[in-house]
Formats: structure tokens, C-alpha cells, sequence
């Protein structure tokens, strides 16, 4: 992650090239770089791709050529003695850090180049929401940049390094192309400027060379990849030598831009960087070593920027990040617009990287380091790196199956990406960066277990003999999923409850039914609600409602004479009910069920809380209201008198027999014991409101 910085230098390890950016303070952005090893140990070493705050994202370097009579006229400063120019080490931190379009990048890095010229030739991909450009840098001061979503928003392009694939474009409208003020001229100088039949200057055929085998194989395998091979008579190919790369060592006017069989999946665009020629009969490197592939042992990482319209520039581009080499890797998507912080320890930052375990090896595979899990550092890459090494070199044994893992995985995180990108069009802007770093940091958490699992097990077969067939343990292979799926978008998605609990009525001591809800995590991943917890509670409403009564009620209760009070105190139902308010705290249970108290008479509201465990998100079920009454007395019961003249109830008190009222002696109040205050105590289980009325009631009877 780059942060902000204020009117920074850029310069490079590969030429004098240094620029001053003046407008302030620049954008935030990601990077995937190299490491400062392979640059004289500087931290900002070339940078391959990213996404800025502002949604403009690039994939750089393709590295390409010139002809040598565009190269006598204009060549580029890494020809120099004293090299000079902006080169792949700088452009992504340049474009990234100081332009909020891409045509804003377009044109700034055009002008760079205009100044300072280039180191090497170069194609570089500069996109945001609303269009994706190439950026071609053609010879040392000559540039063009085509927009692809205004010429060609249904075809593909593969390129594998080539500088002469030709594209017909009116070089005169801005809005379709954008170029250095001398780019014809240079050409004519040059005695290279080639033409197309309708009058625009064929760039490509006037700036490039013709292409070697292990360029043009490649651009073959791709256009079969796609469905749209090259016709026969197109090409020549050379199956037989034994020196350098067998395979297309010709193409007549190869094409920028060409026409898919179909529409293009995502699936199907991300594996294209591992294809090796498999829909072909004479092109496929699986059974032909000598062929170059476009799935090679050769690639630092591969990424691809899925750009969807209709969509803030926030969330309109995913990056699908794979580390090392393609063939055997997954892709781990991300809102990069919007990333703040990255896990250290899956993608360790670059001057923190512990290079032990590459070992001795440089640009080869190091099958010994491969199998040696000691200087495993927890890391993303070397566990993608390692499987590579070992499926490439073991690939009778291994690649199929381990390919077949992956691409299970692959399809998996797709899937989910489709709910994922459902949650955050519905997350306000303000709540987005948070998701899209709790999203990627599970998306790279889920993948890293997923695929060291996988290495683990390819190390224990290896190191075994390699005896019977590898089938990795969490593969289902007849479906081609995984056995125990990932929980990506489980990280984004609230729970939702689809059964509530249901309200009643009970008599005290009855046995309740058990309060229930439903609830599950919408992302379309089995076995999620395992992150689902529980929480219920319950209010005493009847005891809440006393409490709040009582409240109101002080300032009578102060105005009641002192015997009044002394009735009150006196009166053990009173204590109760206010205890029982003020102890009303609730309870917590973590299971989807909660048990109902009877125990108690009164009106109760119980209410659950489901929370998603991995990403804190709760919702709250509706309130079911439990009312508990007082037992009624059976209908068949009949009134027994004690010794005293008083009926005994059902419930074993008594109840005042009709006599004619007591009075008392004047200035006395009447005592608890006299029958005219038999209703008292009633009242006061009832509400302890009501005392302070029925007492003064009663004293007005005895003044009567």
C-alpha cells in the first residue's frame, strides 16, 4: 500500500530518469512489486499493477521493440551510455500516485515522455470505470494510446510481447486515440511509415520487427484459446528444429483486436494467462517441451482488472491478484480503489521479505526448496511458487489433479464475488473501505489455507515416491468442487432470520414451549450459519412498568401522611414488585433456542440478537411477548370455610367472608387484621400504584 505523499520525486534504478510531481498531495494506491533485491535494494522497485483511490488502475510492463531504422532516428535511452528516460521501474507509481482518470494518466504520462523520453518500448494497460487504454511507447519520444472501450468493447487482445500487431484507428479523433505531435514524422524519417488502404498510418507496421517463434506461438495458442485461431495460410511453423523455440515463426498481419467465438466468462479470462496451447493438434507445450507457452515457469504474478459500467468508480473495478506463475495459482479478488491495509503476514511488506527460502535459485525453479516446509514464512507467494515448482517439474503426476483443485477454488471465489459485489453496491460509500479490507483480508486468508493444505499434500506425495494417484483430500472430483467450501463472502453478508419467535400466554408453573428462531448467512455458501451466535434477552415489562409507576408516583407517596407510609413498607407484595424491577437485567443464552420462565406471573418481552461471528454484522429478531397469569381456580372447586367464618380459596389463602364492616375507634386507623382492609394486600399485588389510593379510600370509610 502507498500512502499519500505531498510534491514527491520519482526516479529510477534503471536510468537517470527523475520527475517532480507539483500538484500537491498524491493519490493513495496498491502496488504488487518486485522485490529490492533485484533493484540495488530500493524499496519502490518496479511495480507491476494497481488501483488508486480514485478507481484508475494499471497493468504494466509489457515490455516490447522497434525496428532498428525507427531506432537510428529515435531511440530510447536505455541505447545511451548514459541511460535516460521513464521505463517500466516508475510508470505504475507515476500513473497511480498523480492521475484521477485514465485519460488524466494517458496524457500525463504521454508528457513525461514528451520531456524525457523513454527508457525501452513498452505497452502499458491505464483504466478506470468509464475507459481502458493501451499506452504504447513506440521509440524514445514517440507514443500512442488507443481507447479500447471506444474501438473494441467486444474483442480481445492477446499480446505476448509483440511490438507488430496491427490496429486501424482514426489517429485524428481524441476520443479514440491519443498520440505524440511527431509520430508520423518520426516514421517518415525513418523510411518505415506504412499505410492503410482507408489513409491512417499503419503504427504498428511502421514502428515494430517482425516477431521470433516464442512470441508468435504464443499469440497462436491465445487466439485458440478464444476460438477464433489463425486461419491456415496465415502462418508458418517450424516443428523440427533443435535449436531455440519450435512452433509459429511467421504471422501475416497479426491483429491487436480480434473476435471471440462466444462471450468471454470470467473464469474463462482468468485462466487464458495458463493456457499452453491445448485446443490446438501441433501447438499444445504439454506434449511438446520445446513449445513456448503463455502458461510458462517464467511469470512473477498475473492479474486482471474486471471493469463492470454502471458502477461508482469505487467498486467498479476488481482486481483478481494471482502470485507466481499462472498455471498453477489462483486468482484473489479485491476492491483495490479501496484498500487501505493489507495482512502483513500473507503479503508481507516488501523491505520486510524473508528471501530464505527461494534459496540459490534466480529465475529457475528450485524443486529442493519446494519440498522444504522449515522456511515457510506465511506467505501467499511462496506457497502458490512452491505448488508451480512442483506441479511444473512433477507434471505426469501432478498437474492435472492439482489443476483441477485449483480450478474448483477459482470457480468458488467467483461465485461468491457475485453476493460480495451485491453487498457492497448496498454498503454507503462511507463503509466501504472497511468491507473491501475485511473482504480481501478473507478472500486471502480462505486461499492461503486452501492452497498450503494443497502444498502440504503435494510435499507428502513427492516425498513419498509419488506411489498411486495424487487426488488431493478436499477435492470432490467427480463434481469438481471443493469438499468443504470457502467463506469469502461470508465476511460481507448480515444474517437474516426467517422464522421469529412466537408470542403466548401461560398460567404460572406451566411448562413452556422453548422460544425459537431461524436464522442464516445469504451468501450462498453451504455450512456459513456455523458463524451465526446467539444472543436473547428478556425484559420484565410488568416489573418495568412498577418501577417507571413508582418513579411517578413519589411525590404523592412524600404527601401521604406518616401511618400510610408505615401501611406501605409494612406490606410484603410492595417489596417484591419493586425488587423485581429493579432486577429485571435480562438474560443471554448463545443457542437459537431460549427456554420460557413461568415462574413468575406477569407480562415478559423476549427478543434474540443473531450476530455473523466473522464480520461483527448483527440483526434482531422481532419481540415475542410471554404473558403468565395467575392460576385460575378450577371451575368444579367449591369454597370451604375455616374456624374464623372466612372462605378458603383455590390457591389455600382466604377470602373475606360477608360481615358487616368493622369500624374503628375514632382516631385509630384500621388495623391489617380488620375486614375492611382484606383488599389491601390484593391491590398492592397488583399494582403498587394503587396502594397509596385504596389506603387513603379506606381511611375515608373509617371517618364516615
Amino acid at each position: 500500500m502507498q500512502e499519500r505523499r505531498t510534491n514527491p520525486t520519482f526516479s529510477s534504478d534503471e536510468s537517470n530518469f527523475t520527475w517532480t510531481y507539483t500538484g500537491g498531495e498524491t493519490y493513495r494506491h496498491t502496488y504488487v512489486r518486485d522485490l529490492p533485491s533485484g533493484w540495488d535494494n530500493r524499496n519502490d522497485a518496479y511495480s507491476e499493477a494497481g488501483s488508486n483511490e480514485k478507481g484508475v488502475s494499471v497493468s504494466a510492463t509489457l515490455t516490447t521493440g522497434y525496428n532498428d531504422k525507427i531506432a537510428a532516428v529515435d531511440p530510447c535511452g536505455s541505447e545511451s551510455d548514459d541511460p535516460s528516460g521513464i521505463g517500466e521501474y516508475t510508470i505504475p507509481d507515476v500513473v497511480l500516485g498523480c492521475a484521477d482518470t485514465a485519460r488524466d494518466g494517458v496524457k500525463l504520462l504521454g508528457q513525461i515522455i514528451d520531456e524525457k523520453g523513454s527508457y525501452d518500448c513498452n505497452q502499458i494497460i491505464i483504466a478506470d470505470s468509464a475507459e481502458t487504454w493501451v499506452f504504447m511507447q513506440l521509440s524514445g519520444h514517440q507514443w500512442c494510446a488507443v481507447n479500447l472501450t471506444a474501438v473494441a468493447p467486444d474483442k480481445v487482445s492477446v499480446n505476448p510481447n509483440m511490438s507488430n500487431l496491427k490496429f486501424d484507428v482514426n489517429l485524428g479523433d481524441e476520443l479514440v486515440c491519443l498520440h505524440s505531435a511527431d509520430l508520423e514524422k518520426v516514421a517518415k524519417d525513418a523510411g518505415t511509415a506504412e499505410y492503410f488502404d482507408d489513409g491512417q498510418l499503419d503504427v504498428a507496421t511502421s514502428y515494430g520487427k517482425d516477431e521470433s517463434a516464442g512470441q508468435n506461438t504464443r499469440y497462436a495458442q491465445g487466439r485458440a484459446y478464444f476460438g477464433n485461431p489463425l486461419a491456415e495460410g496465415t502462418y508458418t511453423k517450424d516443428l523440427t528444429t533443435t535449436s531455440g523455440w519450435q512452433g509459429v515463426t511467421s504471422i501475416s498481419d497479426p491483429e491487436l483486436l480480434f473476435t471471440p467465438s462466444g462471450q468471454v466468462s470470467l473464469f474463462q479470462a482468468l485462466r487464458s494467462y495458463a493456457a499452453r496451447g491445448e485446443q490446438t493438434s501441433d501447438l499444445n507445450a504439454n506434449t511438446n517441451s520445446r513449445l513456448y507457452a503463455i502458461g510458462n515457469n517464467r511469470t512473477v504474478e498475473t492479474h486482471m482488472f474486471q471493469i463492470r459500467s454502471g458502477l461508482t468508480s469505487d467498486i467498479a473495478t476488481v482486481q483478481w491478484e494471482a502470485l507466481s506463475r499462472d498455471e498453477f495459482s489462483v486468482a484473489v479478488p479485491s476492491y483495490s480503489a479501496l484498500l487501505t491495509k493489507v495482512d502483513t503476514t500473507i503479503y508481507p511488506e516488501v523491505d520486510k521479505w524473508d528471501e530464505s527460502h527461494t534459496g540459490d535459485a534466480h529465475e529457475r525453479d528450485n524443486v529442493k526448496g519446494a519440498l522444504d516446509a522449515s522456511t515457510d514464512n506465511g506467505s501467499l507467494d511462496y506457497v502458490l511458487m512452491d505448488i508451480n515448482t512442483l506441479a511444473y517439474n512433477y507434471r505426469d503426476k501432478l498437474a492435472v489433479p492439482t489443476r483441477a483443485y485449483l480450478d474448483a477454488l477459482q470457480k468458488e471465489l467467483i461465485s461468491q464475488q457475485a453476493t460480495v459485489d451485491d453487498i457492497m453496491k448496498q454498503t454507503p460509500a462511507k463503509d466501504r473501505s472497511d468491507l473491501a479490507n475485511k473482504l480481501f483480508e478473507q478472500a486471502s486468508k480462505e486461499t492461503y489455507a486452501k492452497t498450503k493444505a494443497l502444498l502440504d499434500e503435494m510435499r507428502t506425495y513427492v516425498n513419498g515416491g509419488m506411489k498411486d494417484d495424487f487426488v488431493p483430500s478436499d477435492l470432490d472430483a467427480a463434481k469438481g468442487d471443493l469438499k468443504a467450501p470457502i467463506y469469502y463472502a461470508t465476511a460481507g453478508v448480515a444474517p437474516q432470520i426467517t422464522e421469529q419467535p412466537q408470542s403466548a400466554t401461560y398460567e404460572k408453573g406451566d411448562k413452556a414451549a422453548d422460544l425459537k428462531v431461524i436464522a442464516t448467512i445469504p451468501d450462498g455458501a453451504a455450512g456459513s450459519d456455523q458463524y451465526l451466535t446467539y444472543k436473547w434477552t428478556v425484559r420484565d415489562v410488568t416489573a418495568d412498568n412498577a418501577k417507571a409507576d413508582t418513579t411517578d408516583s413519589k411525590a404523592n407517596a412524600r404527601a401521604a401522611k406518616k401511618s400510610t407510609v408505615a401501611l406501605l413498607k409494612a406490606t410484603p407484595a410492595a417489596k417484591t414488585t419493586t425488587a423485581a424491577a429493579n432486577d429485571a437485567t435480562g438474560i443471554a443464552s448463545q443457542s437459537s433456542t431460549c427456554p420460557v420462565d413461568t415462574s413468575k406471573v406477569g407480562t415478559f418481552e423476549y427478543q434474540c440478537t443473531v450476530t455473523n461471528s466473522l464480520n461483527g454484522k448483527p440483526v434482531t429478531s422481532e419481540v415475542a411477548t410471554i404473558t403468565v397469569n395467575e392460576k385460575a381456580p378450577k371451575p368444579d372447586d367449591k369454597p370451604s370455610t375455616d374456624n374464623k367464618g372466612n372462605n378458603a380459596n383455590a390457591n389455600g389463602g382466604t377470602a373475606p367472608s360477608k360481615k358487616s364492616p368493622a369500624k374503628a375507634a375514632p382516631g385509630r386507623l384500621v388495623s391489617t387484621g380488620d375486614t375492611n382492609n382484606a383488599m389491601v394486600p390484593v391491590a398492592i399485588a397488583i399494582a403498587g400504584v394503587a396502594i397509596v389510593v385504596i389506603a387513603l379510600m379506606v381511611r375515608k370509610r373509617n371517618r364516615e
